[in-house]
């Protein structure tokens, strides 16, 4: 029987389409069709943890790692709005 890759995913995914979702009335000035452009630049700009689980990475964590990968993911999310506003109002001008 072949294994089961299709639990496999970026730890990040999730906490990224969250806090996109949620800050994303900080950006009017960006459409919903924006959003995943937003959350492109945050993954990418993120280390790459790939799990099975949820509970496989979290579980592992200190309470200072959670704090710090929280507060990456808020100013990594917050960076790509605005990198990604900055984009759009460049191609609006032209």
């Amino acid at each position: 029987m072949p294994a089961d890759f299709t639990t496999l995913h970026n730890y990040y995914e999730r906490h990224v389409v969250a806090l996109v979702m949620d800050m994303a009335h900080m950006y009017p000035l960006l459409e919903e069709d924006h959003h995943p452009d937003v959350a492109c630049v945050a993954l990418n700009r993120l280390p790459p943890r790939y799990i099975r689980h949820q509970v496989d990475l979290a579980f592992h964590m200190t309470t200072q790692e959670r704090k710090d990968s929280e507060k990456l993911l808020r100013e990594t999310v917050a960076f790509a709005f605005e990198f990604v506003q900055a984009r759009y109002a460049m191609r609006a001008r032209r």
